[in-house]
């Protein structure tokens, strides 16, 4: 299940959906992406998230079969926020479920690898110096690179 919104999410209640009635899964895992209030050597007092409505959800969805044909996954959740965030506002909720623990805990690495590098969001930053366009970081594309995703 794909959700891009503005609003902020429950992530017990959202797990508890997940896996709801499913007595096959065995391991369940997630991640919790957070707004930072620092971006390098600067405070930040927000971040703005902006997406193309349409595309994103066509690529998050790619994601998730990707990861559905890697693993025997039962369940596959990406809550992935836009708008304007503050520091400690959630911005990212990735759960896999699955018979087996080490699945679920492959996927949820997997899709959150990915996601930071190839899910079309556009980040800016609010600091004190202005303004600035988050750039993509290296550490994220060796990340991406472990699971072949790069030609």
């Amino acid at each position: 299940m794909i959700r891009v919104q503005r609003e902020d999410f429950d992530v017990g209640v959202e797990l508890e959906r997940l896996a709801a009635g499913n007595h096959r899964i065995g391991g369940l895992s997630s991640f919790i992406g957070l707004v930072r209030d620092m971006g390098g050597e600067e405070r930040v007092s927000a971040l703005t998230l902006e997406h193309y409505p349409g595309m994103t959800e066509k690529k998050l969805g790619e994601m998730e079969t990707e990861a559905h044909r890697r693993w025997p996954l039962d369940a596959v959740l990406i809550i992935h926020r836009y708008g304007r965030l503050e520091p400690g506002d959630r911005i990212v909720l990735v759960a896999t479920a699955s018979p087996h623990r080490e699945a679920a805990l492959a996927a949820c690495q997997f899709l959150i690898d990915w996601l930071k590098t190839d899910a079309p969001f556009w980040k800016s930053e609010e600091t004190p110096a202005g303004e600035r366009w988050v750039e993509s970081r290296a550490e994220d594309e060796a990340a991406r690179r472990r699971w072949k995703l790069c030609p």
